[in-house]
């Protein structure tokens, strides 16, 4: 993940993030389908990497990934709407 840009971090975690809701949603009316909780635990592992390589590298995406603990930075930085175009 180390290599990936930005975009495909990106991808990754939105693709992540709706399998495990769609897993979850799944799980809520087959609580014991093994392959479906090894599949979740799997997705939540790469989930969880790849928003902590993101938010290492380039910024937050969340108002809960702003780590900076000397001080408050999270509106210091451009809004989505701030940025150019790719």
């Amino acid at each position: 993940m180390e290599k990936m840009c930005k975009e495909d971090l990106k991808n990754l975690i939105r693709t992540t993030s709706f399998a495990m809701l769609e897993l979850a949603l799944y799980l809520d009316t087959h609580p014991d389908c093994s392959c479906g909780l090894e599949a979740y635990h799997s997705y939540h592992k790469i989930f969880n990497e790849a928003l902590e390589c993101y938010q290492r590298r380039f910024e937050p995406l969340t108002i809960y990934g702003e780590y900076n603990k000397d001080e408050w930075t999270w509106a210091n930085k451009p809004w989505p709407w701030q940025k150019e175009c790719d």
